[in-house]
C-alpha cells in the first residue's frame, strides 16, 4: 500500500495490514523556527498476522540525528525518504524505538507537517504530513496513544497546545517554558497537532446533557478576539446538536479551536485541537458577510462532528476517505438544516448544497479526474480531497438515510459507533452497520447493489418518459451511466426517486418513492380525470441527472404550484437553461418571452415565499452548469448569452426590482439569521439588476444609490453587495468604490481577499480582466505564498471566471501555466488545485481546445513537477 518511489501509483487492491503496530508515542519538541528538535520515543511491536519483515518508517525533509532500539544504537539504511530498520528484536514483545530528528519549520512553504505562520507554530498532518515531523508509520490504520511535551521561549511562544488534556506545565531555564499534553484516546498520526505562539482565547464552560463539564476555547491572534463570538456560538450549538440528534457526547475535558491565516484547507479535525483557516473562524458584522457567518457555522460543525465520525472511528486507508468526509459533510448539512428550523429555510440550504454538487462535482464526474467515491488508485492522496469524496459522498450517506428513514439511520449510526469505536474501518463497514440496524429495509435488501455508489464513478442519468391514457398515468424511468476513465461499463445503481403528480388545478394528486434497482422501471397511477404534471426527483433524492423533456407549460406549472421547494427552484433553472442553450446553439441572440418574464415577476412579487428562496430562483444558472449541458463549449459565447439574459431580466423587471430593493433593504440591527440574511440577499440581487439595467438605459440614479449604500452600510453584507453591483454592472463608480473599500479594510486580510476576488471574477468586457489580475499580482497586499490570497485572485480568475479565462488569444492559459509552475515550487497542494481549472479542456471549441492542450503539455513537460501536479496534468492529457 505504501509508496516505494516518487511516482509509484498506489492501489486499493494492494492494501496490506502494517507489519508493526505502534502502541505509544512520547514526543518532545524543542521549538525553534530555524531548527526544531523532535525526540520521538515509541513502543513498537510486530504484527503477528504479517510475515516478519523490516520496519520501514516514512519521512520527508527530515534531518536524522539518532536511532536507538531498547536504548542501544542500531544499524539502519535509507530507501529514498524511508528509514529502514532490519535488526530488530524477534518475537511479539514490544520494544522501545527512539528517533531524534530536526526540521526547519520556517522554510516549510508546503504548510504540511510543522510550519510557522505570523511568528507562531502550527501543524497540518492530514493526509501525510506527520512524516515531515518525525519518522513514523504514517498511515491511518496505525493508532497510538500520544504524550507530547512542548518546550519553547516563553516570551515568544507563551501558548503551547497539543491534543488532549494539559497535565503539566512550568518554567525552564533561559526564559523557556514547557507544557505536557496527554491524549486519552488512541489516534492515527494524521490527527496529531501542536500550536505555539502569541495567541489569546475566548473561553466558555458548558455542561453537556450527560452532566459533564467541558471547557471550550477559541484561540486567535490578539487583534482578532472580537471576531470569535460567532465561532464559539457555533461550537456550542454543534456540541448540543450532536448529543441531541445522534447521542454523541463530547469526550474530552476541553475542546480547542485555533485560527491561522496560512492554511491549505478550510480546517482540520485534529483530536481536541482543531486548526482552522481564519476564513472559517473570524466574523463580525463589519468584516464578514451573511455567507461567511453561515460557512463558519457549517465548518465549525463539520470539524466538531469529526470528533466521532473520523476520530473515534477512522479510515483503514486513504481510499476510504469518504468514510469520514462524506459522512461528516452529511452531518454538517443536517446540522445547518436543523438550525435553520422552518421548512422553507431547510429547503434553501438543500438547494444551496445541490447547487455546489451540480456546478462542481458533476463536471468532475465527467472529466479526466473522475473517480469513485471510494477511489481505486492514486499517485498523490492530496488530489483526492475532492467534491466527489466530500459532496457526492454526503449524497450517498443521505440516500442511506432515505432508504432506512431518519430514525432508522440514527439506529444505524449508533450501531456503527458501537461496533467500531476505536477502530480504523472501511466504507463497507459503515454501510453494513446501517443495513444491519434496519433489516428488511430497501438498503438491507439491496446492500451489495447499493455499494456500487462507492465503486462506480460518473453521474448516473435517469431518463423519464410519460404516457396518459384512459385515466392511467405512467412514468417510465430508465437509468444509465456514461463511461469514465478506467470504467467503461456500469451496472445499475440503487436510485431512490421521490415523485409526485400535480393536477390541473395545482393540487397534488399522487406521490411516493420509487427505489430503482433495475435498468428500467415504471410508476403507474390509475383513476385520474386529467393528465397531471410529474414532479420528479423531489428534494434531489439522488445525485443523478434527470433527463425529462418537459414542456415550458409543465415547468411553469411546477414553478407556480409544486409543493416541493427543490423542484420549484429546479423548474426555474430549467426554464433559464433552455433559453440560454437555444441561443448558444443558435444565433447567439436571446429575447426573453413574456411567459418566462411573468413567471419571474410572479416569484419576485409572491407574498408568501421567503426572500431567500426568491433570491435562489431568480439567480440564473451558473456558466459552468450551462456549459456542462453542451457537447462543445465556447465559454465566451456562454458568458455573452448569460449576460444578455441577465440584462433583459434586469430591464424588463426594473420596476419589480426597485420594489424588491426598497421592500427588503432595511432589516434593523444586524443579525445573521436566515430570515434577515435572505432579505439582504434579495435586496443585493435587486440592486445588482438595477445597476445592470441602468447601464443599458444610461440612468445614473441607481448606480448613485448603490454607491451611497456602499458608503453608508452598517454591515459587510450590504456594503459588499453594493460594491459588487457597481463592479458587475461595469459602472465608472466601481473604481472609486474599490479604492475606498481597500482604504477602509487594508488591515483586514479576509476582507482584502474579497476585494481581490471581486475584481478577478468580474464580467469580462473586451478582455479587461486578465490585465487587472496581472496588475493585482504586483499589489503590495498580494502574497502568492498565502493560500487564501492566491485563491482569492488566481483561482477566482482561472477557475471561477470562464468567460474571462478562456480567451481566443490563449493568454489566460499561458497565465495559468505560469502560475501552476510557480506555485508548484512553493506549495504543491495549492498548485494541483489550480491545475484542475483545465480539467474540461476537451469540451472546448477550437482554437481554445488546442491552445489549452498545449498549455497543459507545457506544464507536464517540466521534469521536477510534484506528484500533486503531475497526476492532475497527466490524467488531463491521457487519451
Amino acid at each position: 500500500m505504501l509508496r516505494e518511489g516518487q511516482n509509484a501509483v498506489i492501489y486499493r487492491a494492494d492494501y496490506q495490514p502494517p507489519a508493526y503496530w505502534i502502541d505509544t508515542v512520547d514526543l518532545c519538541f524543542d521549538l525553534d523556527p530555524a531548527k526544531t528538535r523532535v525526540l520521538n520515543k515509541m513502543k513498537v511491536r510486530r504484527n503477528p498476522q504479517v510475515a516478519p519483515q523490516p520496519l520501514k518508517l516514512d519521512g520527508d525533509e527530515l534531518n536524522l540525528a539518532r536511532v536507538l532500539v531498547n536504548g542501544q544504537g542500531t544499524s539502519f539504511k535509507m530507501e529514498g525518504d524511508r528509514l529502514v530498520l532490519e535488526n530488530l528484536p524477534e518475537g511479539d514483545a514490544p520494544f522501545d524505538l527512539e528517533i531524534f530528528t530536526t526540521c526547519a519549520p520556517a522554510k516549510n512553504s508546503k504548510l504540511m507537517g510543522l510550519y510557522t505562520s505570523n511568528d507562531s507554530f502550527f501543524t497540518q498532518c492530514e493526509a501525510e504530513g506527520f512524516r515531515r515531523i518525525t519518522y513514523f508509520l504514517d498511515r491511518p490504520d496505525v493508532m497510538a496513544s500520544y504524550t507530547v511535551t512542548l518546550r519553547a521561549d516563553k516570551q515568544k511562544y507563551p501558548v503551547l497546545l497539543s491534543n488532549g488534556n494539559l497535565v503539566d506545565q512550568g518554567d525552564l531555564d533561559d526564559g523557556r517554558h514547557f507544557a505536557k499534553w496527554v491524549d486519552p484516546h488512541r489516534k492515527p498520526s494524521y490527527l496529531f497537532a501542536l500550536v505555539a505562539g502569541q495567541l489569546v482565547c475566548r473561553e466558555q464552560k458548558i455542561t453537556s446533557r450527560s452532566g459533564n463539564d467541558h471547557l471550550l476555547q477559541v484561540y486567535v491572534r490578539a487583534g482578532d478576539l472580537d471576531k470569535t463570538e460567532h465561532a464559539m456560538n457555533s461550537l456550542i450549538a454543534s456540541v448540543a446538536w450532536d448529543e441531541a440528534r445522534f447521542g454523541l457526547p463530547l469526550d474530552l475535558e476541553r475542546f480547542m479551536i485555533v485560527a491561522t491565516s496560512d492554511f491549505n484547507m478550510g480546517a482540520m479535525e485534529n483530536k481536541g485541537l482543531n486548526i482552522f483557516n481564519t476564513k472559517y473562524v473570524l466574523a463580525s458584522q463589519a468584516t464578514a458577510t451573511d455567507t461567511d457567518f453561515m460557512n463558519i457555522e457549517s465548518v465549525v460543525g463539520h470539524e466538531y462532528f469529526h470528533n466521532w465520525s473520523g476520530n473515534r472511528v477512522t479510515c483503514r486507508d486513504w481510499f476510504q476517505l469518504s468514510l469520514k468526509e462524506g459522512l461528516t459533510v452529511f452531518r454538517d448539512q443536517e446540522f445547518s438544516q436543523d438550525l435553520a428550523g422552518e421548512a422553507s429555510a431547510r429547503a434553501v440550504k438543500r438547494i444551496e448544497d445541490v447547487r455546489v454538487l451540480r456546478t462542481a462535482q458533476f463536471p468532475e464526474d465527467a472529466g479526466p479526474m473522475a473517480h469513485p467515491v471510494r477511489p481505486e488508485q492514486y499517485l498523490e492522496i492530496n488530489n483526492f480531497y475532492t467534491v466527489t469524496v466530500y459532496e457526492k459522498g454526503a449524497e450517498v450517506v443521505r440516500m442511506q438515510q432515505t432508504l432506512v428513514g431518519r430514525e432508522g439511520f440514527e439506529k444505524g449510526l449508533a450501531q456503527y459507533f458501537q461496533r467500531h469505536d476505536g477502530q480504523a474501518v472501511t466504507c463497507d463497514d459503515f454501510a453494513q452497520a446501517i443495513a444491519d440496524a434496519n433489516p428488511g429495509s430497501h438498503l438491507a435488501n439491496n446492500l451489495e447493489q447499493f455499494k456500487r455508489w462507492y465503486s462506480q464513478a460518473g453521474t448516473p442519468r435517469v431518463k423519464a418518459t410519460t404516457r396518459f391514457e384512459n385515466g392511467t398515468y405512467e412514468i417510465t424511468l430508465s437509468q444509465s451511466c456514461p463511461p469514465t476513465p478506467g470504467q467503461a461499463a456500469k451496472e445499475p445503481f440503487v436510485i431512490p426517486v421521490a415523485w409526485g403528480l400535480v393536477g390541473a388545478d395545482g393540487r397534488e394528486v399522487a406521490g411516493g418513492m420509487q427505489v430503482m434497482t433495475q435498468a428500467t422501471e415504471t410508476i403507474r397511477v390509475d383513476g385520474l380525470a386529467s393528465e397531471p404534471v410529474p414532479s420528479l426527483l423531489r428534494g434531489f433524492s439522488a445525485p443523478v441527472v434527470l433527463e425529462w423533456d418537459a414542456t415550458d407549460a409543465q415547468l411553469l406549472a411546477l414553478l407556480e404550484h409544486d409543493t416541493d421547494p427543490f423542484n420549484r427552484w429546479e423548474a426555474a433553472q430549467r426554464l433559464g437553461v433552455r433559453r440560454m442553450l437555444d441561443a448558444i446553439r443558435g444565433s447567439g441572440a436571446i429575447t426573453l418571452d413574456d411567459a418566462y418574464l411573468q413567471a419571474m415577476r410572479s416569484i419576485l412579487r409572491h407574498p408568501k415565499l421567503d426572500a431567500a428562496f426568491k433570491e435562489l430562483v431568480l439567480t440564473l444558472p451558473a456558466e459552468t452548469y450551462v456549459s456542462e449541458q453542451l457537447d462543445e463549449v465556447d465559454p465566451q459565447r456562454v458568458h455573452a448569452v448569460r449576460e444578455s439574459l441577465r440584462e433583459q431580466l434586469a430591464s424588463a423587471l426594473a420596476g419589480d426590482w426597485a420594489w424588491a430593493y426598497e421592500e427588503h433593504k432595511e432589516n434593523g440591527a444586524y443579525r445573521p439569521d436566515h430570515v434577515s440574511a435572505g432579505r439582504r440577499a434579495l435586496a443585493g440581487l435587486a440592486l445588482t439588476h438595477l445597476c445592470i439595467a441602468a447601464r443599458s438605459s444610461g440612468d445614473t440614479v441607481w448606480p448613485g444609490k448603490a454607491y451611497q449604500r456602499f458608503k453608508d452600510a452598517s454591515n459587510m453584507t450590504d456594503r459588499f453587495n453594493a460594491l459588487s453591483a457597481l463592479v458587475v454592472s461595469g459602472h465608472e463608480l466601481s473604481r472609486p468604490a474599490l479604492d475606498r473599500f481597500h482604504g477602509m479594510f487594508r488591515g483586514e486580510a479576509l476582507v482584502l481577499d474579497k476585494w481581490f476576488a471581486l475584481q478577478a471574477g468580474a464580467p469580462d468586457r473586451g478582455g479587461n480582466v486578465l490585465p487587472v489580475v496581472r496588475s493585482l499580482m504586483q499589489h503590495p497586499d498580494f502574497n502568492l505564498r498565502n493560500p487564501n490570497r492566491a485563491r482569492s485572485l488566481i483561482f477566482s480568475y482561472c477557475s471561477a471566471n470562464p468567460g474571462a479565462f478562456h480567451r481566443a488569444d490563449a493568454a489566460g492559459y499561458v497565465f495559468w501555466g505560469d502560475r501552476v509552475l510557480e506555485l508548484d515550487g512553493v506549495n504543491p497542494q495549492v498548485a494541483a488545485r489550480l491545475a484542475r481549472a483545465m480539467d474540461r479542456w476537451r469540451k472546448l471549441a477550437e482554437p481554445m481546445r488546442s491552445a489549452a492542450r498545449e498549455a497543459i503539455a507545457r506544464v507536464a513537460a517540466k521534469p521536477d513537477l510534484s506528484n500533486d501536479v503531475r497526476e492532475v496534468v497527466t490524467r488531463a492529457l491521457a487519451d
